[in-house]
This record gives structure tokens, sequence and C-alpha cells, in this order.
């Protein structure tokens, strides 16, 4: 075991680079059409009512990406879904530069946006499945990290975007450059990905059965799955709507020009990456309810003050508050959904569907209100889905093994050895104490036990060979 543990413990370490390389490029294909939405609104002459149906192309291809992705990465892997999605991010954002810069129309730029947003709903489910067996593998928090270089990535191309605006770069030049080289790094990443099919091999007992596989409509039927739904569909409008309407909204509510919206999207995007990097010891700490709490409560302070208060400076304030609210419901939505390996990868497309629509409905509806009382007035909208994802919170409490791993984090302290390390020492030791803990515990592999109650009581003796086995890696 200690052999085998030394061998896979750089493969570990580049598979963690590898994810979070897939994050950044990701975030950054993102924030290359959001850095240049005043553009194409100029050159269409779009009221905004229009970019919201416009912005909505984009949705509907994340919404297909992510009713295929379950069955794309249980079926081939993350691996392959992330190579598959960078393909469709560069081409949808290839068309839709041609068709700004050329005067294609409305409808050709919507088409583009349907490609990407197809690329863009299966890389997240593919990237979020691979980074939590990653986190597995690494045997720490670390979701928000990759969450963080995610933002790293959108606030590197808000940069850009904001830049361009300014320069008056032609559309089509800023989107071709960026599209084939995010394209090109990514298929790079993945194929340094793991295989995280490994950590749902589990061989049954005659005291310990192995869990049967879920299929989609069960996962579906889940409380929890439907719970933590929420909680990702109010953080995800939390999030989505200052990337869709935050510069417009600082434009046409705060009179700013358009190279001064895109630099506060740039602010936001910044305390983003902020809040994800400072999260993750929060949440060894905390563990994810107090902190979903506490971060919806920000997030709602600093909308109102974006909203409220007609002083550039305090508005300004009111977007890092916003940006560090909303930057930690996603990841530790995602994680809460990838508990169980086993399930993880059609859990996390479901809760991500779920999450999605608040990308699908949520630019239209605000687009609509904001013809009639402004953009400013109209997010107040995502005050109610903010709350509710706080109410709904209690649901992304740690199980299983990522309950047993909070318990010894709060009982030993983060340096104790629960999988701080990410070397063989590490690997080794949390594997040993993982098997020790099984053997006097009877506990298995993590188990959907709050969704499976005929499997509530199955964890009264186990075999520790299997159960230690199936975690050598951490």
């Amino acid at each position: 075991m200690t052999t085998t543990s030394a061998r896979t413990a750089p493969t570990t370490r580049a598979w963690i680079t590898a994810v979070f390389v897939a994050f950044t490029m990701s975030g950054l294909a993102i924030a290359t059409w959001l850095g240049r939405i005043p553009s194409v609104r100029d050159s269409l002459d779009a009221t905004t009512f229009e970019m919201g149906l416009l912005v909505l192309g984009m949705a509907v291809g994340s919404i297909g990406g992510l009713t295929f992705a379950g069955h794309i990465v249980a079926r081939v892997g993350a691996r392959r879904g992330v190579q598959v999605a960078s393909v469709c991010l560069a081409v949808g954002i290839l068309f839709a530069g041609f068709a700004v810069t050329f005067g294609w129309g409305f409808a050709a730029i919507w088409i583009g946006l349907v490609a990407f947003g197809f690329g863009n709903g299966l890389v997240d489910v593919s990237m979020n499945v691979s980074g939590a067996a990653a986190e597995k593998a690494g045997g720490r928090t670390i979701m928000p990290l990759f969450h963080a270089a995610f933002s790293v990535g959108t606030l590197a191309g808000a940069g850009v975007g904001a830049l361009t605006e300014a320069l008056d770069v032609p559309v089509v030049l800023h989107f071709a450059v960026l599209g084939v080289m995010t394209c090109v790094v990514m298929l790079a990443a993945a194929s340094r990905f793991g295989d995280e099919h490994r950590y749902d091999e589990h061989e049954g007992t005659e005291t310990s059965p192995a869990p049967v596989q879920l299929t989609r409509w069960q996962v579906w039927a889940q409380p929890s799955t439907l719970l933590i739904g929420v909680i990702v569909l109010g953080m995800a409008l939390a999030e989505g709507s200052a990337n869709d309407w935050l510069p417009l909204a600082m434009i046409d509510g705060h009179g700013l020009d358009n190279a001064a919206g895109s630099a506060v999207l740039t602010v936001f995007l910044a305390a983003m990456t902020a809040g994800r990097i400072a999260g993750s010891p929060l949440i060894d700490r905390f563990g994810r309810v107090p902190v979903l709490r506490v971060s919806a409560a920000v997030a709602v302070v600093g909308l109102g003050l974006l909203i409220f208060v007609d002083v550039i400076p305090i508005a300004i304030v009111g977007v890092v508050l916003w940006g560090l609210g909303a930057s930690l419901g996603f990841p530790m939505g995602m994680s809460a959904a990838a508990d169980d390996p086993r399930s993880a990868a059609l859990k996390v497309s479901a809760v991500a569907t779920i999450g999605y629509v608040a990308f699908l409905a949520g630019p239209p509806l605000i687009g609509f209100l904001g013809e009639h009382i402004g953009l400013l007035g109209a997010l107040l909208v995502v005050f109610v889905f903010i709350i509710g994802a706080g109410l709904a919170s209690g649901a992304a409490r740690e199980t299983g093994a990522a309950a047993e791993t909070l318990r010894k984090r709060r009982t030993r302290g983060s340096g104790s050895g629960t999988g701080s390390d990410n070397g063989a020492a590490g690997a080794r030791g949390a594997a040993r104490g993982q098997q020790a803990d099984a053997t006097r515990s009877g506990g298995g592999e993590p188990r959907l036990q709050a969704d499976r109650p005929d499997h509530a009581t199955d964890d009264t003796t186990a075999d520790p060979a299997s159960s230690g086995g199936a975690r050598t890696d951490r």
C-alpha cells in the first residue's frame, strides 16, 4: 500500500494542477464574452430586453450541455468531457465574434452563443466531477480554490475585455485570439486528468454490500439534490446577474462609460477570487453551512448598497461585498453534490442544471424588469433567491467521509493527519487513518444515507480491507 501511494502521489499533484488550469481557462473563456457585452449592444443598437434575449442564447446552450453532461462524463469520463467542451467553446466564441464584427445580425450571434453555452455547461460538470475526485485524492478542501482559479480566469478576461473596449479592438480579433488559446490550453490540461471512476469501485462483502449505482432519475428524486439545487440556484443568480448586467447597470444606473462599467465587473470578479481563496480554510474550520449563511447575508448587504446608494464609491463597496458573498455558494454546492463519488457525475449534473435555471430565466427577467424600472431596481429579484439559498443551506451539510474529515479537523486542527499534505506521506497517513476508522466503526465508502434509508444501518460492520483499499490514493 505504501508503494502504491508513493507512486501515485505525483500523478495526483499533476491532476490537481491540470484541474486548476482547466478552471482558469474556463473562466477566461466566459469573461472574454462578458467583457465585450457593451460593444455587442452598441453594434446591434439593442435595448436592454433584447440584450437579455441575446444572453438567453448562452443559457439555452448551457442547459443543453448540462443535460447531456452527466451521461457523457459517466460514460467516457471527465477528461473527454473537458476536451469536447473546449472545442465547443472555441467554435462558439469565434462564430459569435465574426457575427458581431461583420454584422451578421442578432440571430447569428445567438447561434454562436448557443454553441458556446453548450461547451460551458459540459465543461462545468466535467471539471467539477474531476475536481471533486482530485480533492479526495489530495485529502483536503480545494474545491473553492478550483473555483478561485475560475475567478482568476474571469478576472483576467474581464481585464482584457476592459482594455480592448478602451482601445476599440475589433471583437472578432479579441475572440479569435482568446478562443484559440483557451481551447489549446484546456485540451492539454485535460490530458493530465486522473481517473475519477476509481473512487466508485467498491467490492461488496457479506457484511458490507456494494451500494447500487443510482440512475439519473433516482438522483433527481432525492430531496438533497433539490435543496442543494436551491442553494446553487440562488448563488448562481447572484454571480450570474453580476456577470450579465453589472457593467450595464453601472453605465445606465450610475452614469459610467463603457470602459468604466467593464472595469467595475473586474472589481466584482476580484472580490469573487479573494472570497474563494479565503474560503477554503473557513470551510475546513466551520463547515459549509455556517459559511453559506454568512455568505448569503454579505451578498444581500452588498447588493443593497449598489442598488440604493447613489454614490459611486459606496456602490463599488457594495460590488465588493456582493462578490465576496457570492463567491463560495457554487463551489460548496458542487462539493456537497459530489460527496458520494459513485453518483457524483449525475448529481453534479442535476444540481448544476437547477443552478443554470438562473442563467436561463434570469437574463430575460431582469432585462424585462430593467425596461420598466431600470436595471438597478430589477436586481432586487436577486435578493429573493439569495435569501432562499441561505435558508436551504442546511442541505449542504457534510455527509459520509466529508463529515468525518470535518470532525477530525475541528478536533485535531488543520495540521493533523487528515490529508493536509499532498505528498506521499500525507496520502499514506490518510489511508491508514481511514482504514483504522473503518475497522473501529465499520464505516465503508460514504453513502447517501439521508436519501437512502434502506442503507441507513449498513455501517454496523464492514470489511476493513475493502474499506481502506478504496481510499489508498488519498
